[in-house]
């Protein structure tokens, strides 16, 4: 099953092994240094928006590392990661675009026919929901082994949803500063995603 793959991909399946078998936090690391950047880059050319690009990879790799012990080696486990990561990049887009729903004008046009017009609807669908709490429970498993300082900034930033101007005036800090913690707190998120040990 592992003649077809490159020596790249061998390389990466005996981190794999290691990371499941052995629970070895020092694969995972490898692993997430051998992909975060080239995810990041991918990520970035399809959201165009540095700070959601950095979030993305993060909950991307989050994602492929709950589900590693699902990767087979029929194919390379990069293809497997990037598709993990572009399916995650395609959700997010989806619930984030607007939804609408139709209803009807109380109006006639210039027929005598009844017009129906669009509102903006702010609410998820079923499945949107979904995605939203799946989302939510892979970073909360890391999140609480952060400092507290940085916690709640994770916390406001990805379970609450604000924005940076927003956590900036909820917590009365700079604007800077929060772009600066979050920063470091995303660095900290991807530490203890791979498994390091004392990340903080």
């Amino acid at each position: 099953m592992t003649d077809n793959l490159t020596e790249k991909g061998k390389r990466d399946l005996k981190l794999i092994n290691r990371a499941l078998e052995d629970g070895d936090s020092k694969a995972y690391n490898e692993l997430m240094k051998l992909y975060r950047d080239p995810l990041y880059f991918m990520l970035y050319e399809k959201v165009g928006d540095q700070e959601l690009a950095k979030d993305l990879t993060i909950e991307s790799l989050g994602k492929a590392f709950k589900k590693l012990h699902l990767y087979t080696p029929s194919y390379a486990f990069s293809t497997w990661l990037y598709t993990v990561a572009r399916n995650h990049c395609i959700d997010y887009l989806r619930k984030n675009k607007l939804p609408t729903i139709s209803i009807d004008r109380m109006m006639l046009d210039e027929d005598g026919k009844r017009n129906t017009f669009d509102l903006i609807s702010k609410d998820l669908n079923p499945e949107q929901e979904m995605e939203k709490k799946q989302r939510i429970a892979i970073l909360r498993q890391i999140v609480n082994q952060l400092k507290p300082k940085y916690r709640d900034l994770v916390k406001l930033r990805y379970f609450k949803e604000l924005s940076y101007d927003e956590i900036a005036d909820s917590l009365d800090i700079p604007l800077g500063t929060v772009k600066a913690q979050l920063h470091r707190s995303r660095e900290q998120l991807f530490k203890i995603m791979s498994g390091v040990k004392d990340a903080y």
